[in-house]
């Protein structure tokens, strides 16, 4: 594992409970198009990757696909076994997974390729367990980060929070542009044909004090830099959050964030 690697899975260590309460309403947007642009249908032999709290794997199933699923987390992989129960959810990572060679009729990957640091060879290993003629789709968080992603870190830095020593990047060599073009660019490389591209634009709907709940807890990075100095620096950041909020606010009381991920798709 790389760096990088060994800091993802000290971030997402034990937070299953919390991303399922947070965030995982969040990432559920991309799963229509995700399961759209693979023609998920009845009998599709699909491959969740890292499945998080389940709900690929739940749409994936009530569109009566056979599904597997698979994540780095223990706590993700019970969360996704008592979302779907029945589904064969197994522990493992990119980029070794364990499957034979041309396993499945498709592979999705949720806002996967975030959190693993080559992602590229993470592409190559998704195209090996896809059969010949397979489609294979992913999503990540496209950079520069929208307004509504970049709140909290804002709040963050505005109380004068920096990122922990230990919390690490993805190498130089092994990064790509998080962009349409970036994301389609890897797909490319990885050996994929028919590859298309896109940015997906939407504002979450939240709760201050629910968007507010992954981070304080830990999750994510940006939970990491959140905490990284204590009650203190999570308390001074929480009041820079409560003014910036004001520019979020909807009609209803709840926050609209924008949000753009990247959705990028191809054929074995």
């Amino acid at each position: 594992m790389t760096a990088f690697d060994v800091s993802e899975r000290r971030i997402w260590d034990g937070r299953a409970e919390s991303y399922a309460r947070t965030f995982a309403h969040l990432c559920a947007h991309t799963v229509p198009v995700l399961l759209d642009v693979v023609s998920t249908g009845a009998g599709t032999r699909l491959l969740d990757v890292g499945c998080g709290s389940g709900s690929v794997t739940v749409a994936a199933v009530g569109r009566g696909a056979v599904v597997r699923a698979v994540d780095a987390e223990p706590g993700m992989v019970a969360a996704t076994r008592q979302a779907a129960p029945g589904v064969e959810v197994r522990t493992g990572s990119l980029p070794q997974l364990p499957y034979p060679d041309g396993e499945f009729d498709a592979v999705v990957a949720n806002f996967v390729l975030n959190h693993v640091g080559r992602p590229l060879d993470s592409l190559v290993e998704l195209r090996r367990i896809t059969r010949p003629g397979g489609r294979i789709a992913v999503t990540i968080w496209q950079v520069p980060n929208a307004p509504g992603q970049a709140l909290i870190g804002r709040a963050a830095e505005a109380a004068g929070l920096t990122r922990p020593d230990w919390l690490a990047t993805v190498d130089e060599e092994h990064n790509f542009p998080r962009t349409p073009d970036g994301l389609g660019a890897l797909l490319t490389a990885a050996g994929l044909g028919d590859v298309r591209s896109e940015s997906l634009s939407w504002d979450h709907r939240a709760e201050a004090d629910d968007w507010w709940a992954g981070p304080a807890s830990g999750v994510a990075a940006t939970g990491q830099l959140l905490n990284g100095r204590g009650p203190e620096g999570v308390a001074a950041a929480k009041r820079e959050y409560d003014v910036m909020c004001k520019e979020f606010a909807a009609e209803d009381g709840l926050l609209a964030l924008p949000h753009v991920a990247v959705l990028a798709h191809g054929r074995v």
